[in-house]
């Protein structure tokens, strides 16, 4: 019987789709009699791809589904945090703290690494896509371009991180959300006439779906607006440009155009929403030209991966690390005030903030002890009310 090539939770749960050094560093430690010695490791990243000045942690969900039930503690800052990869110090900043015997848990670095690595990227594309929209509707688009096993968590991330809702069943239903999206090109080539679609589709669809037409199919983005607002008349939401590359030309003037034509046609109600190719490079220009709204799918859940890494710190009590990494615990101070960040070794005082001189409060919090889940389970709407609230404080660039 043939399967989809996805592994199962409790294959990943047990550790089996880890790298197999970790398995023979098991079996190694085992033998000798080491792999009960206690550690305690940390995760961090030595910088974010694309020259990004901050990132938004996502993911922590799962890493504490993978570690419940093994005998470790478990530290993280919390889900939905904005952080730099170095302190304002230049110091590398733990996200997340493992304390325990180093054989009950060496075999989950792997998962864990790719439970927060990919989650962690999408969130922060979508974060930054929200700073540079800000007030518009972003929808993630992105579930046809990856596996659809990841459609949950792509969903998740992006809304997390600041998208309005997203296009997918199985995105939305772990979002608790309804779905949103519009109409594809197939269902105005099946009827073959754009108006007898649009109208189909307005005679059919329940009313709390809004109407938005796709407007690129056969003729002119503009003349097809027209036809759409004057078919639909209020009943017309948006309108939808999913125009392909080679038949944009300025795309910019095309939405300007746009909107002038539905203004002066007394349209001003219709909005306009755009999608394909949109990414943090050229959304701004778009907001400006006028668009309500955009689709966003390829630069969103192929968002580049933020590389953590696990390296031991401590054991049995004694700092150790390898070159590059400094030894002992930490914890990581946060100031309420302008989101600066301080670490320093566990167990010393709050620092002032080295910016501002406010007071700062600890960002690591346990997530796990003895095995057991101890935070709080936080709601989507709760986390991404997090983000966005540290979005209006932090500056797009460094």
């Amino acid at each position: 019987m043939r399967t989809f090539n996805v592994a199962s939770d409790e294959e990943i749960k047990k550790g089996a789709t880890t790298d197999i050094y970790f398995v023979r560093t098991s079996q190694v430690l085992k033998a000798k009699g080491l792999d009960g010695k206690r550690v305690i490791a940390e995760v961090t990243a030595g910088g974010l791809p694309e020259g990004w000045p901050w990132g938004v942690l996502c993911g922590l969900d799962e890493v504490a589904t993978l570690f419940e039930g093994y005998p470790v503690d478990v530290y993280a800052i919390p889900e939905g945090t904005i952080f730099r990869p170095q302190d304002h110090f230049g110091n590398r900043l733990p996200v997340i703290v493992i304390a325990g015997p180093y054989g009950s848990f060496c075999e989950l670095e792997t998962p864990m690494l790719g439970l927060i690595c990919q989650a962690s990227g999408v969130a922060t594309m979508a974060a930054r896509l929200r700073k540079l929209a800000w007030e518009k509707l972003l929808v993630s688009f992105g579930i046809r371009r990856v596996h659809p096993a990841l459609s949950p968590m792509i969903d998740r991330a992006a809304y997390i991180g600041g998208f309005n809702g997203v296009s997918s069943l199985s995105g939305a239903k772990k979002i608790g959300k309804e779905p949103m999206g519009t109409m594809p090109h197939a269902l105005i080539v099946v009827f073959g006439d754009q108006v007898k679609a649009w109208k189909a589709f307005d005679q059919v669809i329940p009313r709390q779906v809004n109407r938005v037409a796709l407007v690129d199919t056969y003729f002119d983005e503009k003349a097809e607006a027209i036809m759409a607002a004057e078919a639909l008349g209020k009943n017309l939401w948006g309108v939808r440009l999913d125009t392909p590359s080679s038949r944009r030309g300025n795309f910019v003037e095309i939405i300007k155009e746009i909107r002038w034509e539905l203004d002066i046609r007394g349209h001003r109600q219709v909005k306009i929403v755009v999608s394909g190719g949109i990414n943090d490079q050229n959304i701004t220009e778009l907001v400006n030209a006028g668009v309500d709204g955009f689709g966003i799918g390829t630069s969103l859940s192929n968002a580049p991966t933020i590389d953590f890494a696990m390296d031991i710190v401590e054991m049995d009590g004694k700092p150790v690390a390898k070159r590059g990494k400094l030894g002992g615990r930490k914890q990581v101070w946060r100031c309420r005030r302008c989101l600066k960040d301080v670490v320093t070794p566990f167990g010393e005082r709050a620092p002032r903030c080295p910016a501002c001189r406010g007071g700062t409060a600890p960002l690591l919090q346990p997530l796990i002890k003895g095995g057991k889940i101890v935070a709080e389970e936080k709601s989507v709407d709760r986390i991404r009310s997090y983000v966005l609230s540290q979005l209006k404080r932090i500056p797009m660039v460094a």
